[in-house]
């Protein structure tokens, strides 16, 4: 499968993702409102947006340049292999 490169189709995407957040949402707070878990559900929604800032925009302009992206699968495998770069690098 290749990237998507058309501007209409990543708008589209953009918009279907969220149309899926929003009704998600609302379907969770209709079914049990309070606002306990409005506040719980903005935090999450909050939490994991920053997440994902970081593991992309942040790691790729402030810590490593050379870092591309292509997926949350990929950040991990990043993860993972400079562990693996610093466990190799203590043991010289």
């Amino acid at each position: 499968m290749t990237d998507i490169k058309s501007p209409a189709l990543l708008y589209a995407k953009g918009f279907l993702m969220l149309v899926v957040g929003t009704l998600a949402s609302v379907l969770l707070l209709v079914d049990r409102f309070e606002l306990k878990n409005a506040i719980l559900l903005a935090l999450a929604v909050w939490g994991f947006c920053r997440a994902y800032y970081f593991a992309f925009y942040v790691i790729q302009h402030y810590i490593d340049p050379q870092y591309r992206f292509a997926g949350l699968v990929d950040f991990i495998r990043y993860c993972a292999n400079r562990g693996n770069q610093h466990s190799h690098r203590e043991a010289q």
